[in-house]
């Protein structure tokens, strides 16, 4: 393989001694080569061999991080106007409670808050929700439950007012209760209760209009639930009795209908209502503040203007007089009210919500009726509703 190099020396050897040198050069030459192979291949080998057990380790890695892996937590917050939706939750679930009424043939379930009444804890729900009962308990939050009775109740406005047996101290966390007056269309409100027994369920929504009435044959015989307020907040069957609150955590309302089928269409007692009638309901266990005038009849409207022959196409329009009642030999059918005490009457919502807001049973209000084409004051004094049906 390798050639040698014929070179001349001045040595003493002579070409012998140069032969020599070049066989020896290759053996040392043959000797490195191989070591350099030897060592070239341990060191490669030591190479695979760390490979591979980084790989194996890396392996085992990945298998322990898909059997056990690391769970990150996010605390997200919801505002709305300014509010945080979980924290308002937070501050008022247990001052929310489950109200369960066995009656004939059946249970009902519902809703109810906690109210400080003077210093005397109780539970404010739908009267419609404890009608009828042979036995009735209230479940807190923390899932304790204890039998309660009625202690007062109005129909007319479908309140009661419940009082929980041996329940301690420290189980009632009250809300508290502020004027409606000031509510306006498009404010806030979220409403807590037990829609079909799931227990604590918030939701959300606005009011979408005050001042409705709303009517219950079993419960009022006709007669208006007035100056209710209507709100977009989901509600459905269980709810019934439970706050609809301010974004304060204030009680404005008090939940009690839906109209069947619709969507986002609930209604609630106004706070002023309760704030008007409690004292009654805790102390001699009714309310008889209800005014009534004694008359039926229905919203005015453009056709009914046409058909009738009159100039105004708003008002009430009075089909029918009680006799013996306040406004008979008063009022006459066909009489539209477009006004009571200087105060315009657009129909009959704003007729029931001025007489269950501002006026009381035994006083005089001045009526502003259209009689054919000629407008003429009437003044009449108000009575006492009958009793609701049993």
């Amino acid at each position: 393989m390798f050639a040698g190099y014929e070179v001349k020396c001045l040595s003493n050897s002579g070409e012998h001694s140069v032969r020599l040198s070049s066989a020896f050069l290759l053996l040392v030459l043959l000797i490195g080569v191989l070591g350099g192979g030897i060592v070239t291949y341990y060191i490669t080998f030591q190479q695979i061999s760390s490979l591979r057990n980084t790989v194996s380790n890396l392996g085992a890695q990945i298998s322990r991080l898909s059997g056990n892996q690391t769970i990150i937590y996010e605390n997200i917050t919801v505002y709305q106007d300014g509010v945080s939706l979980s924290e308002l939750y937070e501050k008022v679930k247990d001052s929310v409670v489950l109200v369960r009424n066995t009656r004939v043939g059946e249970i009902v379930q519902g809703s109810g808050f906690v109210y400080n009444y003077s210093g005397m804890m109780v539970v404010i729900t739908n009267y419609h929700v404890v009608k009828g009962t042979t036995s009735l308990s209230v479940t807190f939050s923390n899932g304790n439950g204890y039998a309660a009775i009625v202690n007062g109740t109005d129909p007319y406005a479908d309140l009661a007012v419940l009082t929980v047996s041996d329940a301690s101290e420290d189980e009632f966390r009250p809300l508290r209760i502020v004027s409606s007056s000031t509510l306006r269309v498009g404010d806030p409100v979220i409403a807590i209760g037990n829609p079909y027994g799931l227990v604590g369920s918030m939701t959300t929504g606005v009011i979408s209009a005050l001042g409705r009435t709303i009517r219950e044959e079993t419960l009022t015989g006709g007669f208006a639930i007035a100056n209710v307020i209507q709100t977009s907040a989901p509600i459905n069957p269980g709810n019934s009795g439970g706050p609809l609150l301010n974004y304060n955590g204030s009680v404005i309302g008090v939940t009690t209908a839906i109209i069947e089928d619709s969507q986002g269409l609930g209604f609630a007692i106004p706070s002023n209502t309760i704030l008007r009638e409690i004292t009654a309901l805790v102390t001699t266990g009714t309310y008889e503040g209800h005014s009534y005038l004694g008359v039926r009849g229905t919203d005015m409207d453009y056709e009914t203007a046409q058909r009738l022959r009159v100039n105004v196409t708003y008002g009430w329009l009075i089909a029918e007089i009680v006799q013996g009642g306040p406004s008979d030999g008063k009022l006459m059918v066909n009489d539209i009210i477009i006004g009571m005490n200087g105060t315009r009457i657009k129909n009959g919502d704003e007729l029931s919500s001025y007489l269950e807001e501002r006026t009381l049973p035994g006083e005089d209000v001045i009526l502003t009726v259209v009689r054919g084409n000629a407008i003429v004051n009437v003044t009449i004094t108000l009575d006492r509703r009958p009793p609701p049906p049993a």
